[in-house]
């Protein structure tokens, strides 16, 4: 009864982790649209990605405490997106498409974790947060440009953006956003609205995001390259662009409400805690 007790409590812990992840996703996305839907209408904010977007709670009273604990629900988010992919703690199966969601989810957990730690060392007042937001991606491209094939590859990685762009265009059609929540019945109407508009703002910023990626490929400059603040910026340059932006930006908030109602609400069945060391020993080695 012991073990059963000590099992139960480890995977009660994994499942806070991922509730704090889902909430400190959501807070990210809710801090870069409602600084852009801010520049779109011209009253301040910004157009910026994730990691400028956080470094602005370090200008608030007690920031560097706030932005410690959004820094560490990333990490806990980047922790969950591991396990659950190399355990398969959703239920995707090993099925083409399952594997695909599964590894984009692998993926989704190095980026996360990443940034994560990022916003730890600026919370502590350490490291080079405040680089230019897009030089991590034009600095990984320009590397890859210059291994054999540099080219096709970097051209590769574009499609599989664009492609992953292309399945939350599909998801926010088909609506089925509220499949894995429990939300109560008179709120599900407007969770699913909420969860579509948001998906298919990050469709759109990943398509461009893609676009970038191949015409840094065919130009083989990795100076074309452009994460989510360049994405935003691309569009403010567009005709009416400022409606687009206003658009996009309010999609990218509304995602981050949603992942506010994730974390509240979304069923989670984390793995035993044998499984869960067993996956990160694997992806360690």
């Amino acid at each position: 009864m012991r073990r059963g007790s000590g099992e139960l409590s480890g995977r009660q812990a994994l499942e806070l982790l991922a509730r704090l992840g889902y909430g400190a996703r959501g807070v990210t996305y809710c801090l870069v649209g409602g600084l852009a839907v801010l520049a779109a209408i011209g009253v301040g904010g910004q157009t910026g990605g994730s990691r400028s977007a956080l470094l602005i709670l370090l200008e608030r009273p007690f920031g560097w405490i706030l932005l410690g604990i959004v820094a560490f629900g990333l990490a806990a988010f980047a922790l969950w997106r591991v396990v659950e992919a190399l355990t398969d703690a959703d239920g995707y199966g090993r099925s083409a498409k399952g594997l695909a969601t599964r590894a984009g989810h692998l993926v989704s957990g190095f980026t996360y974790g990443g940034l994560g730690a990022s916003m730890m060392l600026a919370a502590l007042g350490r490291g080079t947060a405040r680089r230019a937001e897009d030089q991590g991606a034009q600095d990984w491209t320009a590397w890859l440009l210059q291994q054999p094939f540099g080219q096709w590859l970097v051209g590769a990685v574009g499609l599989i953006v664009i492609g992953a762009g292309l399945a939350f265009a599909w998801k926010a059609w088909k609506g089925d956003v509220c499949k894995r929540l429990s939300v109560p019945h008179d709120a599900r109407d407007w969770v699913r609205h909420l969860g579509r508009f948001g998906y298919a703002a990050r469709a759109l910023t990943f398509g461009l995001i893609g676009g970038f990626l191949i015409a840094a490929a065919l130009a083989s400059r990795s100076s074309e390259v452009k994460g989510l603040g360049g994405a935003l910026q691309a569009l403010r340059g567009e005709p009416y662009g400022w409606v687009l932006l206003g658009l996009t930006a309010a999609g990218l908030a509304a995602f981050g409400v949603f992942g506010l109602v994730q974390a509240r609400y979304r069923r989670i069945d984390p793995p035993d805690l044998d499984a869960a060391r067993r996956a990160v020993e694997d992806i360690a080695r």
